[in-house]
């Protein structure tokens, strides 16, 4: 019986360092191994003894990509410690930033990272050859999202606006006005984004995964509600470390994660946001998802593109909400005072759910905090999709088979720098 293996050195197109690992045995999938190999990055140990203040501007350096989901996180849980209560206005403040996270994230992953696997290309930039509009409308809308995060932020990468208790300084509503022209451009742009890939020709694949994203009775989830699952359970963030388990492996400097109560892995981020909240899209995503005849509960991780696009609508057409409103607010930031306490917070990053939990005294000193991004609660479902995926791409020949598990691995947008606190690819025949 023939041993095979097939590797992929390194993955491109999606963010950090890793590398995948099959063994087949005759036609039989002997073992999938998705290695993280960027060193621990330690900034949970960072955090300690460090007032509580910095919390928001030490994690969003975990990311490039999605700085605001790690400042939302922790503000968060820093407010439920302190017992702060935000503005209403405030609230909304925070909602926006995380469009425009969304949207710069979004935009770039579908255009120039996951669109080209399905067009048959090696990069963005080879595509953009035949697809010049295309590129340049993914550019633009990934403009549109920087800007967004630059006027509540204060910059692009890496904001540093965002505070305990609200921001340091709120724009003048002429600032915000300013955005309109582009962001009504920008919603159009995403329809017609959504509707090119839905054109895609996508492979067929079932994950057998239960999908779990926040959930809120009044809007799409980005910044609060409860855990929701594809099997009915609802579960309060407060609960999170009782029903989610990370779990070291030895091939990955990344946790696993799986249900406590079930022992498996579960599934995060757009596909999981989309079906079990697809009620609460903006109207013009609801529309747009009848339209395109987007499955009801879509099980196709290839597809995920698609769940991508209607965030991207949703994201446009609710910032253009809170875009045009009058912001009358004088009162950037609530005040506090120090006490000892335990603070959660649960929030929607761009690829998935983000858990931060600290714990602080009464001096406002951090004496512990455990961050748990999306891509590491994700990896092990990704094992058991890239599983069933390589028993219908097992007869390629080892260079195109490893670019298929390459293009699957992309679906999900890994970031990798975020789960080490891709993609070499090994394929083994025997």
């Amino acid at each position: 019986m023939t041993e095979r293996k097939i590797k992929v050195e390194t993955l491109t197109r999606v963010e950090g360092e890793g590398g995948l690992y099959v063994r087949l045995q005759g036609e039989q999938v002997e073992e999938v191994r998705l290695e993280i190999y960027e060193p621990p990055r330690l900034f949970e140990a960072l955090l300690r003894g460090r007032p509580l203040e910095d919390a928001p501007d030490i994690t969003a350096r975990i990311c490039g990509i999605c700085p605001v989901a790690y400042q939302m996180s922790s503000v968060h849980a820093m407010e439920m410690a302190l017992g702060v209560e935000i503005t209403p206005e405030i609230r909304r403040l925070r909602r926006l930033l995380y469009c425009g996270e969304w949207i710069e994230s979004h935009g770039l992953h579908m255009h120039l990272l996951h669109a080209p696997d399905f067009l048959g290309f090696e990069s963005g930039l080879a595509m953009a050859k035949q697809f010049p509009d295309e590129v340049n409308r993914g550019l633009r809308l990934k403009k549109h999202g920087n800007q967004l995060v630059d006027l509540l932020g204060g910059r692009a990468i890496h904001p540093v606006n965002v505070c305990v208790g609200g921001f340091y300084r709120i724009p003048g509503r002429s600032e915000f006005q300013k955005l309109v022209p582009d962001f009504e451009w920008g919603l159009n742009a995403a329809i017609e984004t959504t509707r090119w890939v839905a054109g895609f020709e996508y492979p067929e694949l079932e994950s057998d995964c239960e999908f779990v994203s926040l959930s809120h009775p009044d809007e799409y989830p980005m910044n609060e509600g409860v855990m929701q699952t594809s099997s009915g359970d609802r579960i309060e963030i407060s609960d999170y470390c009782d029903e989610f388990q990370e779990q070291q492996v030895p091939h990955s400097t990344a946790l696993h994660a799986i249900r406590k109560t079930t022992g498996r892995p579960y599934l995060l981020g757009p596909l999981s946001r989309v079906n079990l909240n697809r009620d609460r899209l903006s109207p013009s995503a609801r529309k747009l998802a009848d339209e395109i005849a987007f499955e009801p509960e879509c099980r196709n991780p290839h597809r995920a593109i698609i769940a991508r696009g209607l965030e991207l609508v949703h994201s446009y057409e609710e910032a253009l909400q809170i875009l045009r409103d009058e912001h009358t607010t004088k009162q950037p930031s609530m005040t506090y005072e120090y006490q000892a306490g335990v603070g959660m917070s649960a929030t929607e990053a761009p690829r998935g759910t983000l858990f931060h939990r600290y714990e602080i005294d009464t001096k406002g000193k951090i004496v512990e905090a455990d961050i748990i991004p999306p891509t590491s609660q994700n990896q092990a479902q990704i094992e058991v999709d890239l599983k069933a995926w390589v028993r219908q791409v097992i007869e390629k020949e080892e260079s195109q088979a490893a670019r298929l598990c390459e293009n699957l691995v992309r679906a999900y947008d890994p970031c990798i720098s975020c789960s080490t606190h891709f993609l070499n690819v090994t394929i083994e025949r025997s």
